[in-house]
């Protein structure tokens, strides 16, 4: 995977937000945006794992962390899923 670096401004304080040195911090932020990327449908399980530089498993984990399902279902995604459950998708 090629890996590029951008900078990012902060103010100073801002580290003592979380009580985290400035890589910490960046990595946090790094994971906060790719579960919230992955809670809002932006991006799949498998490219947030990708963008935080993480397993799939310890993705997983992160989600728990951050008390995010693993499960996202879009209102349509859930209405097939239960048309299915009650036998009217089946063929």
């Amino acid at each position: 995977m090629n890996i590029k670096t951008y900078p990012i401004e902060l103010p100073e304080s801002a580290f003592s937000a979380l009580r985290k040195p400035p890589a910490e911090f960046v990595e946090e932020m790094k994971y906060a945006a790719v579960v919230k990327w992955y809670e809002a449908g932006m991006i799949s399980q498998d490219k947030a794992a990708e963008i935080a530089g993480l397993s799939r498993y310890a993705f997983l984990s992160l989600l728990a962390r951050y008390e995010v399902s693993v499960i996202q279902y879009t209102p349509d995604l859930l209405e097939e899923e239960l048309r299915y459950a009650r036998g009217e998708n089946r063929p």
